[in-house]
């Protein structure tokens, strides 16, 4: 079973990205061990501390450098994603440099018509940059970019709309072949 971290990026309690998450957690429990990563409980990224780092930095950084894949759930702010997953993805591109070739999955939701679009090219970027070098999976059919989100999730935050779970059924089985690479 593959062992994945997932880094959701809005740290909402009613978060439409950690039910998304946690839906992927659920429904793919028999061939995903999905762990959830509380980027709440990191500070500031600050290069004055980061050869001895807080004990929450350096779990985090541990828990995605053993992992076997990441998934990175991000709303979208201001046509970007959100501070505090840049500071979580800060802290990785940092001395060990957990992400570099780690096989990466971007997926994302909104109210909105356009989903995630700028908030997900914006990451690839950053993902690409020479401190952090993740492995993404390519955009073509598998770009996670859930429209009108609140339609397609119940009132309890469950994903209830079934042609975005075939979806999801599909884009996380080349997400395991993704790994396999």
């Amino acid at each position: 079973m593959k062992q994945i971290v997932a880094l959701v990026g809005s740290i909402r309690k009613d978060s439409i990205h950690m039910n998304l998450v946690k839906h992927l957690k659920e429904r793919y429990k028999d061939r995903l061990n999905i762990e959830i990563l509380d980027l709440k409980q990191l500070p500031f990224y600050d290069q004055d501390i980061e050869l001895e780092p807080p004990q929450s930095v350096v779990a985090f950084k541990k828990a995605v450098k053993e992992a076997d894949g990441v998934i990175i759930a991000t709303p979208e702010y201001n046509w970007s994603f959100s501070g505090v997953l840049k500071n979580a993805l800060d802290w990785l591109s940092r001395v060990e440099r957990e992400m570099t070739g780690k096989p990466t999955m971007l997926l994302g939701a909104s109210p909105g018509i356009m989903g995630t679009i700028r908030a997900q090219l914006q990451l690839r970027q950053v993902l690409a940059s020479p401190g952090i070098q993740a492995r993404v999976l390519p955009p073509s059919q598998n770009e996670v970019v859930i429209t009108q989100a609140f339609e397609k999730f119940d009132e309890a935050g469950k994903l209830i709309d079934q042609s975005t779970i075939e979806f999801l059924d599909k884009v996380i089985g080349n997400f395991e072949e993704f790994i396999e690479e």
